[in-house]
């Protein structure tokens, strides 16, 4: 039961690695005002990939304990489920107030969109809080079933968090790619976020 949750969520913190450098092989730099659009958006990611890692990490740690209490195990979901709504909620905050990315086609209706897509993230894991705030741990039969329609409801999550990857690359192709590339913080978060992936 808590591994068919843990299984439906594992991965969330991937999205946060779309919007991360890679270095750039261009020989002349972006747009210096592009580099500091790009930074007022990666200054936002390391703290909110920390928070969203780790709440996937403490879903997969209870997925192994199958005699944790049901009370334990409601308040490990509800803090994960907030951390992950804060998480996408301020990457997506970051993104508004950035503004589309100066001199890029079409920049701002990509920003528009992978903010979009981060919000409704968001949404989805708040309404996934409320749910298991709302489950009875003392009857053992319905705080079970109750468990299995929140991971029901993950699957549909994880095509949003595909949809937000997705979005997140459009918003950093070309000229916003090498931007990012120069900021250190999403190198840091990027690197981090390999290294969970790796461990």
């Amino acid at each position: 039961m808590n591994k068919k949750l843990a299984a439906a969520l594992s991965g969330g913190a991937v999205l946060v690695v779309a919007l991360s450098g890679c270095s750039s092989k261009k020989d002349s730099g972006p747009d210096p005002k592009l580099v500091a659009w790009a930074k007022t958006v990666c200054d936002a990611v390391p703290a909110q990939d920390k928070k969203i890692r780790a709440a996937n990490a403490s879903i997969a740690k209870i997925a192994t304990d199958s005699n944790l209490p049901p009370k334990t195990a409601k308040d490990t979901y509800s803090q994960a489920f907030q951390d992950m709504a804060d998480g996408y909620k301020a990457i997506a905050a970051a993104i508004g107030t950035a503004g589309a990315p100066p001199g890029v086609s079409d920049g701002a209706k990509r920003q528009q969109d992978a903010a979009k897509n981060l919000n409704g993230l968001s949404a989805s894991y708040a309404d996934l809080k409320k749910k298991v705030d709302g489950l009875d741990t003392k009857d053992q039969g319905k705080f079970a079933k109750g468990l299995h329609e929140v991971a029901d409801q993950t699957k549909e999550i994880g095509r949003q968090s595909n949809s937000g990857t997705e979005a997140l690359k459009r918003l950093e192709q070309g000229d916003v790619k090498a931007a990012i590339a120069k900021q250190p913080s999403c190198q840091v978060a990027a690197s981090a976020s390999a290294s969970a992936t790796a461990g």
